[in-house]
């Protein structure tokens, strides 16, 4: 497959309001795990390698900070930094150290709406013969495998994550379109809407019943599913959706498609559903009112401020 210096998608950054409240839901509830605390952020990780796959920051409200890579190679921190400015973003910083738990040196770039995004190697990883992997939680994230972003102008945005980030368009819907930088069939997806918001973050479960338990793990906790259980089209990947903390609107999700250079890439009319109908198989319920409201809610950090 051809290959992009985007390497990974490792790790999210939110902004919270409670930051007590937030750790213990994606401990207690969702089933990560704490592995560095500051004064005022957790690091939180999932079963695979990566040091941490979500970072939660206290804030006076709920925003995204950032979206981090993982990258193969310190050159391609170079190219990326090189190819930044070229296709409309800005090269914020680096490379340079990273001055947070999990280290590595990064290149800290904005997207032509504002999105800040990272992408950092040599940055720690977890041994995968450690007692998390040796005796894995059966119900818990291995690692958040998508970001779907709204967007304001998809086609300003496609065209900035081809260009210097070596993206390839998977699949484009009526209403979104789907990147990849890996074998996964999307890192990123971009959904038509008239701001640049968060529309959620999917974390990739072991299996479907892996799914199935944390989904209604969750439920028992009064965490309802507010969107499935189904299977979508594009990346072909089972899904529960649910409304967390501060409204972050957040997926597990397991059987995500790989893809190489062979796929064809899908148009609107190849994905369209009979009346009524919201997954692949037909048994998923619409999106509640609630997601769809938090879907359009989280903001990212202001760059300017």
């Amino acid at each position: 497959m051809s290959s992009s210096p985007a390497g990974q998608l490792r790790s999210i950054a939110i902004g919270v309001t409670d930051l007590d409240a937030a750790e213990r839901f994606y401990t207690g509830t969702w089933h990560l795990e704490t592995v560095a605390r500051t004064a005022d952020a957790a690091y939180l990780r999932g079963t695979g390698s990566f040091h941490h796959i979500l970072s939660l920051h206290r804030g006076a409200q709920p925003d995204v900070r950032n979206l981090t890579f993982s990258v193969a190679t310190a050159a391609d921190l170079d190219t990326i930094a090189a190819r930044t400015p070229a296709a409309g973003g800005a090269l914020l910083s680096g490379p340079a150290p990273l001055d947070e738990p999990g280290g590595g040196n990064a290149v800290v770039i904005a997207d032509p709406q504002g999105r800040i995004l990272r992408f950092v190697h040599g940055d720690e990883r977890h041994a995968v013969t450690d007692a998390r992997r040796d005796a894995p939680v059966p119900d818990a994230p291995v690692r958040i495998t998508h970001a779907v972003f709204n967007s304001a102008d998809v086609a300003v945005a496609q065209r900035f994550f081809e260009e210097a980030l070596g993206f390839r368009l998977s699949d484009r819907t009526r209403i979104m379109a789907f990147m990849r930088c890996n074998s996964d069939h999307h890192s990123i997806a971009l959904a038509d809407a008239d701001a640049n918001t968060l529309n959620h973050i999917a974390f990739v479960m072991p299996d479907l019943d892996a799914v199935m338990r944390g989904a209604g793990r969750m439920s028992d906790a009064g965490w309802p599913i507010e969107w499935g259980v189904g299977r979508h089209g594009p990346g072909n990947n089972v899904f529960a959706y649910f409304v967390g903390p501060d409204d972050f609107v957040i997926e597990y999700t397991a059987d995500v498609q790989q893809v190489d250079d062979s796929y064809r890439v899908g148009a609107p009319a190849d994905w369209t559903w009979p009346p009524g109908r919201f997954d692949q198989w037909g048994v998923s319920k619409p999106p509640s009112d609630r997601i769809k409201a938090a879907q359009k809610k989280i903001r990212f950090t202001d760059i300017t401020a």
